[in-house]
């Protein structure tokens, strides 16, 4: 597929997906959503994909959030339809087998915060910025951001960045649990595939179990022990299983065969 919003690379197993809209600071719009949907799935099936980076284009925004142009004019039915598209595609990230890693360069607000938070871990520059100002357009976040910031930071900080809209510096973000590092821009890169290869040298399958059982704690009517319980089990029926054990045993490093 050719790609018009989006850069992909692949070095060894990690694949970096850019937003590449850099006039409008990477903005969401349907056609990103498109292409990132897309992108996701092929990702999933390709086995030379161990994990994902996620970032922008340029050193000033990760996404500076959703595209306004396209939605000013929508009825309170597209408008729905606009967060119900927004959640799904998020959702898809949020529980994909594979690691996800958001490498936040600049500006990332609305949609784009939304964004970073639906990614497993978050490793920001000293120049990003977080928010949702939503409410400065006289709308709600609608891709999840009440949600995930909530898990993320707790209650009350939520509260206050979601009813102010207030932006947060990095250093802050960090501070409050929403991202995992801060560095350098230059450094960006680095430290987000540091994160991934380390990942990577783990075993596959259990990876993915974690990523389920994480999943199954905030998703309504779903039992996170027991989810955690039939992830362990399964474990015990994969070549992983097999391969790490044996490793263990003869001192050695496990070459964990995976999917």
């Amino acid at each position: 597929m050719n790609y018009e919003n989006l850069l992909l690379n692949q070095s060894g197993k990690i694949l970096t997906i850019t937003l590449n809209r850099p006039a409008q600071l990477n903005a969401l719009n349907t056609s990103v959503f498109a292409e990132l949907e897309a992108a996701l799935k092929t990702a999933e099936t390709d086995k030379t994909v161990g994990g994902i980076i996620i970032t922008g284009s340029g050193e000033k925004a990760f996404a500076a959030g959703a595209d306004i142009k396209e939605f000013a004019a929508f009825t309170p039915a597209q408008g729905k339809e606009l967060a119900l598209n927004g959640q799904r595609i998020f959702k898809i990230i949020e529980t994909f087998r594979k690691p996800v890693i958001a490498a936040v360069n600049g500006f990332a607000l609305g949609g784009g915060c939304e964004l970073c938070m639906a990614c497993h871990l978050r490793v920001a520059s000293e120049n990003a910025r977080f928010g949702q100002p939503e409410v400065s357009l006289g709308v709600t976040p609608g891709y999840a951001g009440t949600q995930r910031l909530t898990q993320l930071i707790g209650k009350s900080k939520a509260f206050e960045l979601l009813m102010t809209g207030d932006m947060i510096k990095a250093d802050e973000a960090l501070r409050l649990g929403l991202v995992n590092y801060v560095v350098s821009l230059p450094d960006l890169q680095t430290k987000a595939s540091e994160l991934m290869n380390k990942i990577l040298e783990k075993s596959p399958v259990a990876v993915a179990g974690v990523i389920a059982c994480i999943d199954a704690y905030y998703t309504d009517g779903v039992n996170g022990f027991a989810a955690e319980a039939e992830e362990f089990g399964k474990c015990f029926g994969t070549d992983d299983f097999k391969e790490g054990t044996a490793a263990f045993i003869e001192k050695r490093k496990a070459d964990f065969p995976g999917f």
